[in-house]
């Protein structure tokens, strides 16, 4: 559950980004269901906290649901084909397959029911907007932090939840291109996929201190990977691995508070949901939107956990 406070403060800073829509309803009732990519993790909790708040402020109906692991792409896509068959006014999707839902969502192009991806879009242009932290922006940072806090040389390598959704394409190939790009002593040994489950991550990243017992970092792309990561080193006992994670769970921010895990990115999770409900109800009143609605990311360690600024966006 969110403190009062982080709700309130991630809330303020999204409410900055412009004003709040006319909410439109039909029948005496707008219907917007939300289509996520999981429920397990801390993560997804905030991103309907952030939708919830928006419904009862503009006066519209919203379900929130998704597969019991991000591993689960058909189950998400009859989720979603349940929903369309609701005749929904709009409807929130965040892809575990970037390109698996598309035949469906042209159905609800085709029937003019507007999509917001959230989170993670799909490759169509078929949504009105995407409400989503600019992954590859944020891995390429984490990319930069790894190669400050390693000296700018040695062995890394990247546990990631999945090959298939674009949050996980591009958080993989941010941190990987900017490696590959600005640090040449630097060498990624192995990367692997743990479903963003933390027990598989867990596994993964054993798997790869026992291959490589000479390295010096891991970077996990999600909670259920970053949390595998730090479970892996303080299983083994591995010393001198620096770790970097991606999103702010109470998990994640106690490594780092514990100094186990070096920083991580957070995004702004109540924003998401927040902003995918706000533009769906723009869409149905025919206002133009973005085609991206950057929701914003920081990078925190122990330096600067406590600032209001990053409290802000962690979901403890």
């Amino acid at each position: 559950m969110l403190s009062r406070r982080t709700l309130v403060g991630a809330l303020s800073a999204t409410l900055a980004l412009g004003a709040a829509p006319t909410a439109f309803a039909q029948d005496g009732e707008t219907y917007i269901p939300l289509i996520s990519k999981g429920f397990q993790h801390q993560f997804w909790q905030a991103v309907k906290q952030g939708a919830d708040q928006a419904a009862e402020e503009f006066g519209v109906r919203i379900t929130f649901e998704g597969p019991d692991n991000e591993t689960m792409v058909d189950r998400q896509i009859d989720m979603l084909a349940a929903a369309l068959a609701n005749n929904p006014a709009a409807i929130g999707f965040a892809a575990l397959d970037s390109q698996a839902a598309i035949p469906l969502l042209k159905q609800a192009a085709d029937a003019g029911i507007p999509v917001i991806a959230f989170d993670s879009g799909v490759d169509s242009d078929i949504p009105a907007s995407t409400a989503t932290t600019d992954n590859v922006a944020a891995a390429s940072l984490a990319a930069d932090k790894m190669a400050e806090l390693i000296g700018g040389a040695g062995k890394v390598a990247v546990v990631a939840h999945d090959q298939t959704s674009r949050t996980g394409i591009d958080r993989r190939d941010g941190f990987l291109n900017q490696i590959a790009a600005a640090y040449p002593d630097i060498e990624v040994v192995s990367v692997q996929y743990g479903a963003g489950d933390q027990l598989q991550s867990t596994e993964v990243a054993k798997a790869i201190l026992t291959a490589n017992p000479d390295l010096n970092g891991m970077f996990g792309t999600n909670e259920g990977s970053a949390i595998g990561v730090v479970n892996a080193v303080r299983e083994m006992g591995s010393e001198g691995i620096t770790i970097i994670g991606y999103d702010s769970g109470k998990a994640q921010t106690d490594a780092i508070r514990d100094g186990l895990m070096a920083g991580a990115i957070t995004q702004n999770p109540v924003g998401i949901g927040y902003e995918t409900v706000k533009a769906a109800i723009a869409a149905i009143n025919g206002e133009e939107l973005p085609a991206i609605i950057d929701t914003g990311f920081y990078y925190y360690d122990q330096s600067n956990i406590d600032d209001d600024e990053i409290q802000a966006v962690l979901y403890d």
